[in-house]
């Protein structure tokens, strides 16, 4: 869709330029032709400074460029007046032209919604917003549209493009009984979906509110800046009275000194400033989510590019996330029933292991048999099933509840089980590191990231042979979610540390909001860990961190070089201008030629390559 005001804005800088050039070739209509020239491109900006001025705002762009503009017509000089007011509004029209770029490359994502959801009520197929589609319900997906509320298939099968949300390519082969999240692309089949989530809370929903989120925070640059101008602005209206009045009172000749001190208006206007270091932290985000890390907020890209430290979570975040039941060591019980009170204790658990034990255990759970279920983060989980006392979970837990347990060093985690008191014994339980995972470690080293610490709640021995295996020295295991947020405040006391934590699960969601900037896994991780995350990763690659921090860092850089570039020339030409060597077109160029080329500057940051 068009942006009609930044089409109509090109339209009247049509207009304005061709009465303008009539001017300059029929002088006997000039005045008429520069009038109807000045009003038709700065009618927006003289009403704004009116609207300013009535609010005691004086000290903006709209007032300055008021004031310059209509002081050059004063003393006379119509073309350099409407110059000013064309090529203000060229520098303008070029800024929201760049802006509105870098909006698309962002709101792209836009296209993951869905306007409508084909459902059954009454027996008749209607068409309804996704907004008004309830948990539990059956919608149906025709082949080439789009799925708009996260379920489970329970007819049909299809490949699935799943592009927009991970970023592969690849397609995914989906049947009955899997879950499949909204955003994705139905290809080959007609779909029967039960729906899981609430469109509010389902992948695309919560996608699109990350994106309007990610403009929210301010950095510390843009702050900067806001208030650089806040007492910039005053001063030089100022000093323009000052080189107005007292040259004017010692020397004579007023209009020359009022010429000069329009000028000096006009340079001081500070767009390239308030222009392109919002606009640079923009498209920063944009590139940043096309490269699949989507960020909350601006001031989380200026912390990427300050970032020396890295703690990992293991699970879901080193290692796949896909458990499996490796091994049944009974004690004295048959493995069968090891595994049915495991599986009948985690039945309403969501935790990757639970998962685990539930898909190991092929028999239908009787939901009546369980009872009084009671989950313990970190630890496991307590359950009366069948009217016996089920404890199922780490060591620690057992310990805690006073059952001796077998000690287990083995690849992998160990869950133990234990019924009525008697301890029954224990699944090992492992998933694999994702593939490149050594790679991406040492790219991040490349970053000057000179710390890296895995921090996991599963057993120390497993965690530390992970570790070794991609290349971090530093881990510790058996934590629960308080330890891992008391190992990253003591992380976060050493002078100049700026830390990333990376999880997915709920129990991350402590250390993801004490860290400076927290990363969750979007494709994976829980609700809870991408609400308190300030990033989210769309797919399961670590590698777009990597992406991440050079893109803040590019952004850093090309932003700094606009401050330097229009604080050098802006003082440079305010002093040529003062002393009467620079004309009011020095002054145009300083002000609207500045900002253009801050402006085509900061569009270099979507030149990055992966």
């Amino acid at each position: 869709m068009k942006n009609k005001r930044i089409d109509t804005m090109l339209l009247r800088l049509i207009i304005s330029s061709i009465l303008f050039g009539i001017g300059l070739m029929l002088p006997d209509i000039h005045l008429i032709m520069f009038f109807m020239s000045y009003v038709i491109i700065g009618y927006d900006v003289l009403w704004d400074a009116i609207e300013k001025i009535i609010k005691r705002e004086w000290f903006d762009e709209s007032f300055l460029m008021s004031l310059a503009t209509i002081g050059a017509l004063c003393i006379k000089e119509y073309p350099e007046a409407v110059s000013v007011m064309l090529f203000f509004q060229l520098g303008e029209y070029i800024q929201d032209k760049a802006v509105d770029h870098s909006r698309k490359s962002i709101s792209s994502l836009i296209k993951l919604r869905s306007d409508k959801v084909h459902i059954k009520r009454k027996g008749k197929q209607i068409d309804v917003p996704p907004e008004m589609v309830g948990v539990g319900e059956l919608i149906y997906v025709s082949p080439g549209e789009r799925i708009s509320i996260d379920g489970v298939i329970v007819e049909g099968e299809s490949i699935l493009d799943t592009s927009a949300l991970t970023g592969e390519s690849y397609p995914v082969q989906v049947h009955v009984g899997d879950s499949i999240l909204s955003g994705s692309i139905n290809q080959t089949g007609y779909l029967t979906i039960k729906t899981t989530e609430l469109y509010t809370n389902s992948t695309v929903s919560r996608i699109l509110k990350l994106m309007e989120e990610a403009t929210s925070a301010k950095t510390e640059t843009e702050r900067f800046i806001t208030k650089f101008s806040r007492i910039y602005t005053p001063i030089v209206v100022v000093l323009a009275l000052l080189i107005f009045i007292i040259p004017s009172l010692l020397f004579g000749n007023y209009q020359e000194w009022l010429y000069r001190s329009f000028i000096f208006l006009v340079i001081s206007c500070p767009c390239a400033l308030v222009i392109s270091i919002p606009l640079g932290f923009f498209s920063g985000l944009g590139v940043a989510s096309k490269k699949e890390i989507l960020l909350k907020g601006s001031n989380h890209l200026e912390s990427l590019a300050h970032v020396n430290s890295i703690i990992f979570d293991k699970t879901g975040t080193i290692t796949d996330g896909s458990f499996k039941l490796r091994k049944i060591v009974p004690n004295a019980k048959k493995e069968e029933e090891v595994l049915k009170f495991a599986a009948y204790a985690e039945e309403h658990s969501n935790h990757p292991i639970a998962y685990a034990i539930k898909e190991a255990y092929h028999k239908k759970i009787d939901l009546s048999k369980i009872k009084e279920v009671q989950e313990f983060s970190g630890h496991g989980v307590k359950a009366i099933v069948d009217g016996k006392e089920v404890f199922v979970g780490n060591t620690r837990f057992m310990e805690q509840k006073g059952i001796k347990v077998i000690h287990v060093r083995q690849m992998g985690t160990v869950v133990h089980v234990a019924v009525d008191g008697e301890y029954y014994g224990y699944l090992l339980i492992a998933d694999e590191i994702k593939p490149h995972m050594k790679e991406t470690i040492e790219a991040l080293r490349q970053e000057n990231i000179d710390k890296m610490v895995i921090l996991s709640g599963d057993n120390d021995t497993v965690v530390q042979k992970i570790a070794k295996k991609v290349g971090i020295k530093e881990a510790y295991g058996s934590l629960l979610p308080e330890d891992k947020v008391t190992y990253v405040k003591e992380f976060m006391k050493e002078p100049n540390r700026v830390v990333i934590f990376v999880g997915d699960g709920m129990n991350d969601a402590p250390a993801l909001v004490q860290a400076t900037v927290g990363i969750s896994m979007g494709g994976i991780g829980s609700d809870a860990a991408i609400e308190a995350s300030d990033a989210v990763l769309m797919n399961s690659n670590l590698n777009a961190i990597v992406s991440g921090i050079k893109i803040g860092k590019k952004t850093l850089r090309i932003i700094w070089q606009n401050i330097i570039l229009a604080i050098g020339i802006k003082i440079l030409v305010l002093l040529l201008g003062a002393i009467g060597i620079s004309s009011i077109w020095g002054a145009v160029f300083a002000d609207v030629g500045v900002t253009i080329i801050a402006i085509l500057n900061s569009m270099r940051i979507f030149m990055y390559k992966k």
